[in-house]
């Protein structure tokens, strides 16, 4: 069986340069404040970088800016929180299974983790169910929660409630961490919302959604979506039946409604469902910033390594 973790690693080799992997670690490793740091070493100045980290004197003896560079004395906890209901089983905006962007998310932040000495854990589950993973150290640990997350998502699975699991971190962790969340694109209740409060309140929190397949309009989902495998391809979820003997029926994964292709392109539909996933967007997006939650999202794949480095510096700069 192919290994999920040097997929990962594979992936973020091709989109990072050494200098570009080197910013991203020096990104990771300024999450956690407070981190017990002692010196490491020092390497040439890249814009972005801060500038009291600037040592002046080696800077002067070598002719140009070098930064000093630290590793943490006291390790952390990073615990991986994702949705594996079904939802998660569906395309992705790229066209690929949202739970192979989630697992790619999930494998660089957790593979970051690993290089600077820090333990990495799991939470995931659906709407009838949650689990766990203690945290431990190395690629083998790691490998096995990729997996997990791999395994457990299909279209078969139960609906998806990401807050299910976000209500576990609450109950069942006290200790300060780091927490990863990776859901698809929710739209936060109050609730919800008073969740997430009382999570950021003790843990650091960073959060990616992963972007659903577009339901109506031309470039909606189709038969042919990448790596499905079962047709499933659309918003939230949506899969097709069809195809070929006329328009694509798309339909919701999260509960089985039916969309005619027919309806699909019409000019109504698609300004409706624009509309929709734009104040989906906007109520999520707001909620996370009035928290203080550094937020992005990933259509595929290709988009979770710009789209982690981004997240990394959003949350340093408390954006």
């Amino acid at each position: 069986m192919p290994s999920l973790l040097t997929r990962v690693k594979s992936k973020m080799s091709i989109f990072a340069h050494r200098k570009a992997r080197g910013m991203l670690d020096g990104e990771y490793g300024s999450v956690f404040k407070g981190r017990s740091l002692d010196f490491d070493d020092l390497r040439a100045y890249i814009p972005g970088d801060e500038v009291r980290d600037i040592d002046w004197k080696a800077s002067a003896r070598h002719g140009s800016p070098l930064i000093r560079r630290y590793f943490a004395v006291r390790r952390q906890t990073v615990l991986l929180v994702t949705d594996t209901g079904r939802n998660m089983a569906a395309s992705s905006l790229g066209g690929e299974e949202k739970k192979d962007v989630a697992v790619m998310a999930l494998g660089v932040v957790g593979y970051l983790a690993q290089r600077h000495g820090d333990v990495v854990g799991l939470v995931c589950g659906d709407g009838t169910s949650t689990r766990s993973l203690p945290a431990k150290a190395g690629e083998a640990h790691l490998e096995r929660l990729l997996r997990e997350v791999n395994d457990a998502t299909a279209l078969t699975s139960p609906r998806s409630s990401i807050g299910e699991q976000l209500s576990y971190v609450a109950r069942n962790f006290s200790q300060r961490m780091l927490l990863f969340v990776v859901a698809d694109e929710l739209a936060p209740d109050p609730g919800m919302e008073r969740m997430l409060r009382r999570l950021r309140a003790q843990h650091e929190v960073l959060w990616l959604t992963v972007r659903d397949a577009q339901l109506a309009g031309s470039n909606a989902a189709g038969s042919n979506a990448a790596g499905s495998g079962s047709d499933a391809a659309g918003t939230h979820t949506a899969g097709t039946q069809g195809a070929a003997t006329g328009p694509a029926v798309r339909y919701d994964v999260a509960d089985g409604m039916l969309l005619p292709g027919r309806l699909a392109a019409s000019e109504a539909i698609i300004r409706a469902y624009a509309a929709a996933q734009e104040q989906r967007d906007a109520a999520r997006e707001a909620v996370l910033r009035r928290l203080g939650i550094a937020h992005v999202h990933a259509g595929s794949s290709h988009d979770v390594m710009p789209a982690v480095f981004t997240l990394l510096e959003r949350h340093r700069r408390g954006k």
